[in-house]
């Protein structure tokens, strides 16, 4: 059995990792420098931290219209409620 809290933390250092990759991205761009590339910060959402890319692109007002990203994170964000479902499920069998 996986230890809770172990996961619980990973889950919150990668958010947080992630909602800091979005606000330095946002400095960047308004300095017209050196910029993180949108596969890295749509990696990261996909490793856990989709709640830490949302809640960066709220709170720093970034890549809030930007496509294709868009849709990718809204997929990245579905693709995990389903298997947090899907797992929340298998544990409860």
């Amino acid at each position: 059995m996986p230890n809770p809290t172990l996961i619980i933390g990973t889950i919150l250092l990668i958010n947080t990792w992630t909602f800091m990759l979005f606000g330095f991205d946002k400095l960047r761009a308004e300095a017209g420098s050196w910029r993180i590339a949108e596969s890295t910060l749509l990696g990261f959402a996909f490793f856990g931290g989709s709640a830490g890319a949302f809640l960066g692109r709220r709170v720093f007002r970034h890549k809030t219209r930007k496509e294709p990203f868009s849709s990718h994170l809204r997929q990245i964000a579905t693709f995990q409620a389903l298997a947090a479902a899907a797992g929340a499920g298998w544990f409860l069998v």
